[in-house]
C-alpha cells in the first residue's frame, strides 16, 4: 500500500494552480491520479469534467448499515498559485526533507486529499467497510469560487449526495499548544462547526466624464473613494454567535482562565486568540479598484469590489449599513453570494470527532470555532448537508508545525500527517 507520504508528495508535484478569473491547470492530472489509484484496488470512481482541465472525482463506499444517514468527505485538488522565485524548494517538487512534505498544497489541503486516498487503499486492503455510506468528493476550484467544483457538483450532480446528512473538510482537527494558568502545556484542537458569511460584491458609481484639468463635482472616482472611506473607517459592533461564545468559554475553562469581560478572557488565551479574534464582528474589505483609461479623461464610472464577511443571520442588516456608507449613487451587485452557515454544535458528527482525537491524544482538548473564511462547506451546505471542518493533523514530537499556506515555503509535518491519517482512519471507521 502507498504511504500518505508519498501520495501526498505525488499530488503536491502535480500543478494544479488556480489563477481565478485567468482560468486554472491541472486538475485533471489530479483527477486522472487519484482514480487511478482508487480503480487499482476495485473502486469505482465517477470523473467528471465540468470544464477542460477541471475535473472532479466522487466514490461512494457503501456502509454495513444502509439505514444509516451518510457523511461526506471533502477535500480540494486546486491549490494556489506560488512564485518558485520566493521559495527556498521548487513548490512543485513535492520534496520530503527535514521531516516535512514540502509544497504548494502540501497543508491546503492536499494533506487531507492524501490522508482521504490512503484511508481508501487502505479499506480496500483490509476489506474494512465503513457503518455507513461515505461519499469521497475529490473537487476543483475552491480556491477561486468552486463554480468547477463543489458550486457545479451540487448544482449539476445533487443525486452523487443522496443520503447525506453530514459532512468534514478543511479547516479543523489541527492542534495548536497553549499556555495554562498553572504554566503547563495543553494541545487545543479546534473544529470548525460554523463559517462566516461570502458576499462578494461589485459597486459601480457613475458620474459625469470630462476633461482632467477642469473641475468636475461630479467624479465618479471621487464619489467611489468617499463612499470606501467610510465603509473602512466604520466599526462593525462586535455580536459574539453561539458558536464564538462556545469557543470562549470552553478554551477558557480548558486552559484554567477566567475575567471580569470578554476582552480581558481573549487576551488571556494566547495563540488560540486569532480562532475568536476574526468572528467576533462583520468585516467589508475593499479589494478591487477600476475606473478611468486615460491620465487627462475624468471617466464616467468608477468600479470596486468589496469582500464582504458576514455572522449568521446579520447579511440583510449589514448590507443596509454597506449602502448607507458607499451613498446613494453606489449601485451594487453580487459576484457571489453565500450566506454564513452553522451546523449542530452538540451533535454525535461532533461528538465522534471530539473521541477520535481523543482516542489518538488522551490530554487533547477539541473545541468547536466559527472560520472567518470560506470552504466547499458552504454549497454542500445547500443540500441540507452539515459542514464541519475536520482535516485532521497530529502533534509532531519534535516540535514542527505546518506553514506557508497561501505564503512561502508550505509544508506539513511527515509525523503530523501520519497521525493524521490515523485519527481519520478511525473517525470514519467508526463513526
Amino acid at each position: 500500500m502507498i504511504p500518505v507520504v508519498e501520495i501526498c508528495s505525488r499530488l503536491v508535484a502535480i500543478d494544479t494552480s488556480n489563477y481565478g478569473r485567468a482560468g486554472g491547470k491541472g486538475e485533471r492530472a489530479a483527477a486522472a491520479y487519484v482514480a487511478g489509484l482508487l480503480r487499482e484496488v476495485a473502486y469505482d470512481p465517477v470523473v467528471l469534467e465540468s470544464a477542460p482541465g477541471r475535473a472532479n472525482v466522487v466514490v461512494r463506499v457503501p456502509g454495513t448499515d444502509p439505514d444509516l444517514p451518510g457523511l461526506l468527505v471533502h477535500g480540494h485538488l486546486d491549490v494556489v498559485p506560488a512564485d518558485a522565485a520566493d521559495w527556498t524548494v521548487p513548490p512543485f517538487e513535492g520534496r520530503v526533507s527535514d521531516g516535512y512534505v514540502w509544497g504548494r498544497g502540501a497543508s491546503d489541503m492536499k494533506d487531507m486529499v492524501a490522508m482521504m486516498v490512503a484511508t481508501l487503499l487502505g479499506w480496500a486492503a483490509s476489506g474494512t467497510r465503513p457503518r455507513r455510506d461515505i461519499v469521497f468528493a475529490f473537487v476543483a476550484d475552491e480556491e477561486e469560487d468552486g463554480q468547477y467544483g463543489a458550486e457545479w457538483l451540487v448544482a449539476e450532480h445533487p443525486s452523487l449526495f443522496a443520503g447525506v446528512e453530514a459532512a468534514i473538510g478543511e479547516a479543523g482537527g489541527v492542534p495548536t499548544t497553549a499556555r495554562r494558568a498553572d504554566g503547563s502545556d495543553v494541545r487545543v484542537y479546534p473544529v470548525a462547526v460554523a463559517e462566516r458569511g461570502t458576499l462578494h460584491l461589485s459597486v459601480t458609481v457613475r458620474g459625469t466624464a470630462g476633461h482632467g484639468s477642469r473641475p468636475n463635482d461630479d467624479n465618479p472616482v471621487i464619489h467611489l473613494i468617499r463612499g470606501l472611506d467610510r465603509l473602512t473607517r466604520y466599526r462593525w459592533p462586535v455580536e459574539p454567535t453561539p458558536v464564538v461564545q462556545a469557543f470562549i468559554s470552553r478554551t477558557a475553562t480548558a486552559l484554567g482562565i477566567s475575567g471580569t469581560g470578554m476582552e480581558e478572557v481573549l487576551d488571556r488565551l494566547g495563540p488560540l486568540r486569532i480562532f475568536a479574534d476574526r468572528t467576533l464582528r462583520c468585516s467589508a474589505t475593499p479589494t478591487v479598484l477600476d475606473a478611468g483609461y486615460k491620465y487627462n479623461v475624468v471617466p464616467s464610472t468608477a468600479r470596486a469590489e468589496i469582500d464582504v464577511r458576514s455572522l449568521p443571520g446579520t447579511e440583510d442588516r449589514m448590507l443596509k449599513v454597506i449602502d448607507e456608507l458607499l451613498g446613494d449613487r453606489a449601485e451594487r451587485t453580487f459576484l457571489s453570494n453565500n450566506p454564513a452557515i452553522a451546523a449542530p454544535l452538540d451533535s454525535p458528527w461532533y461528538e465522534a470527532i471530539r473521541r477520535s482525537i481523543e482516542r489518538s491524544d488522551p490530554d487533547a482538548v477539541v473545541v468547536p470555532y466559527c472560520m472567518s473564511g470560506a470552504t466547499d462547506a458552504k454549497p454542500f451546505a445547500r443540500l441540507g448537508i452539515a459542514g464541519y471542518g475536520f482535516a485532521p493533523l497530529g502533534h509532531d514530537p519534535d516540535g514542527r508545525f505546518p506553514a506557508g499556506m497561501h505564503g512561502v515555503d508550505e509544508r506539513v509535518p511527515v509525523a503530523a500527517l501520519e497521525t493524521g491519517l490515523r485519527i481519520l482512519r478511525d473517525f470514519l471507521t467508526t463513526v
